[in-house]
């Protein structure tokens, strides 16, 4: 666990909330006893922040300056979108976007416990666009229901995935989870990357795409890269290189990325054995996959026996 803090004192929950959030003052609005308890665990740059506050807090805070993913248990919170002048309220199992990054925000908490994901706003473009286009989320709430779980079920891999490596995780699988949950997160809310024409990308989803790309897949194959610096090196838009990817082999950039590497950990389990030190699970995380049972699963499928009989043969 990265960080705890649990406290009864109204002024020690708000420095604690200064000194890892923002500037911020907070009041009791109901004047009975409290009780904050906050914990985070990382993955990278993203913070996943699980907060229960046992009392009704109204707030008011400077901007945050990160995409904040709020997904509530229990209780509810009022939240004011200066930006859209209206009141929204988010109640459990709801899902949605707390604030925009470069505005101040304010509202009130009643008996909340509550989870939020948080990150650079410069995620979104690393993982979305290989232009200089800012990126950015253009709505509070999910596109629909079914997004919402998605997002939700995604944001609960990476937690689980933190719980495990509890702090350690190695790099190239904390960047893969850090990719996911972004990408989930834009697949989620409307976002302006989205609004943009696709008719220039249309015409750049050609053969030459897909074979600058795989090059450049091919060479960086163990670096820290997302389909924007994929895009990037092949000289065109992600939407483009999406439809190239479509058109030409069926698949997305990135899940040929991931075919790329669990080769790689193919060939690594097959040049060692269990007698020199090597496991499943330290072959797998040095390739990016970060899930021992979701990459066991994926590489039965693939070469029709377990990583563990390869790697004992």
């Amino acid at each position: 666990m990265g960080m705890e803090f649990d406290s009864g004192s109204l002024e020690a929950t708000e420095e604690f909330l200064n000194r890892n959030y923002t500037t911020m003052q907070i009041g009791n609005t109901a004047e009975g006893p409290i009780r904050s308890r906050i914990t985070r665990d990382t993955v990278a740059a993203v913070s996943l922040d699980r907060l229960e506050l046992d009392f009704d807090m109204r707030y008011d805070a400077d901007p945050l300056g990160k995409i904040c993913v709020c997904a509530v248990e229990s209780g509810s919170i009022e939240e004011n979108y200066l930006d859209e002048g209206v009141t929204d309220v988010f109640e459990p199992g709801d899902i949605g976007v707390l604030t925009p990054p470069d505005l101040p925000y304010s509202g009130v908490l009643h008996n909340a416990r509550y989870t939020i994901t948080m990150f650079d706003p410069q995620e979104l473009a690393r993982v979305a666009s290989a232009d200089a286009t800012p990126v950015a989320l253009i709505g509070h709430r999910p596109l629909s229901p079914a997004a919402g779980e998605r997002l939700k079920s995604a944001i609960a891999h990476v937690r689980e995935m933190a719980a495990e490596y509890d702090g350690v995780m190695p790099r190239l699988v904390a960047s893969t989870a850090t990719q996911y949950l972004v990408a989930s997160v834009l697949e989620a809310f409307p976002n302006t990357l989205a609004a943009e024409s696709a008719a220039g990308d249309r015409n750049d989803a050609h053969s030459a795409t897909v074979r600058r790309a795989v090059a450049y897949m091919e060479s960086n194959v163990r670096e820290d890269i997302a389909v924007g610096d994929i895009a990037a090196a092949s000289y065109v838009t992600v939407r483009a290189l999406q439809l190239a990817f479509r058109r030409h082999y069926g698949t997305t950039p990135m899940e040929y990325l991931r075919r790329l590497r669990l080769r790689g950990a193919h060939e690594e389990l097959l040049a060692h054995t269990v007698d020199d030190g090597a496991t499943v699970g330290s072959i797998a995380a040095r390739w990016g996959f970060g899930h021992q049972g979701r990459f066991a699963a994926r590489y039965r499928c693939h070469y029709g026996q377990s990583p563990g009989t390869t790697l004992d043969t």
